[in-house]
């Protein structure tokens, strides 16, 4: 070879030519620039050891024949095609898509590079392909909810799998409160006579609604024969029963010394209940 040419530098044929550095795969589907006109020296091909016209393809920093300048793969010309690099050699698109890149798992097709694609897990898809499963619309950068092999929108996996609130019928997504095995709402458990949240309150029932102490007292509960107050079962709960009165057990003691009464026997008379010993006084 003559000192002071340059040489095509065709991958396909490693001879003894000027090497330029590796092709860098991230500067992929350009079109190689063409040059003409070199005035200071002849150009030579290094596959071929002819010079070079004044027309030749130049690509990162290397000269080639345009006959040479090929796809490693299937051989075709890449000077008026988009290509991309693999290492030191040059691949077409379609051997490059081929060998290279991903496949879509919902259509099977080739993602293509620098398309819009979406992976998870060890999937591809093309963006448009990732949809939900049930309303079928592409879920794109939303938030998603995989379920076995099947991928769900936000809205669609809340109303298929989420409980539904008993009162409103919407999905129960966090919180809530549960009682007597269903699921309410914090907001929608409230108090059937005053509509109070109860959710964190103390509270009973009467039948299957809920209420809040205030209101089960003032509607339901049993008057204390002691204290005129509601017996509601709140505190200790504990309260004494005789004929058709009752007492909480701190107001069970006799009338008139005020002794408890509590595992104690005792004597009523008319409205009075008394102690053993007031009893005999009389």
């Amino acid at each position: 070879m003559n000192e002071g040419l340059l040489y095509c530098s065709s991958a396909k044929y490693p001879r003894n030519v000027l090497e330029c550095g590796s092709l860098n795969p991230s500067k992929s589907r350009d079109k190689a620039k063409i040059t003409t006109g070199f005035a200071m020296q002849t150009l030579s091909c290094a596959l071929i050891n002819i010079k070079l016209p004044n027309v030749e393809l130049f690509y990162e920093n290397r000269y080639y024949h345009e006959h040479c300048f090929r796809c490693f793969r299937c051989d075709r010309s890449l000077a008026d095609e988009p290509f991309t690099s693999q290492g030191d050699a040059l691949v077409c698109s379609d051997c490059y898509c081929n060998e290279f890149s991903s496949k879509c798992v919902a259509c099977d097709k080739t993602v293509m590079p620098g398309s819009r694609m979406l992976e998870y897990g060890s999937s591809t898809w093309h963006e448009d392909c990732f949809v939900c499963h049930s309303c079928e619309k592409p879920i794109g950068a939303e938030a998603f909810i995989p379920d076995k092999n099947n991928y769900y929108c936000v809205p669609c996996y809340e109303g298929r799998f989420a409980p539904q609130c008993s009162h409103c019928k919407k999905p129960l997504t966090k919180g809530g409160v549960t009682y007597k095995e269903e699921v309410w709402h914090k907001e929608c458990f409230f108090c059937t006579g005053c509509k109070a949240p109860l959710a964190g309150q103390p509270f009973t029932s009467q039948g299957e609604s809920p209420y809040c102490v205030k209101c089960f007292s003032s509607l339901y509960a049993k008057k204390c024969a002691g204290c005129n107050t509601a017996i509601t079962g709140f505190g200790d709960g504990k309260y004494v029963s005789f004929e058709d009165r009752q007492w909480h057990q701190p107001c069970f003691k006799c009338s008139r010394c005020s002794v408890s009464l509590v595992g104690s026997g005792f004597f009523p008379d008319r409205d009075l209940i008394l102690c053993t010993d007031c009893n005999n006084d009389d």
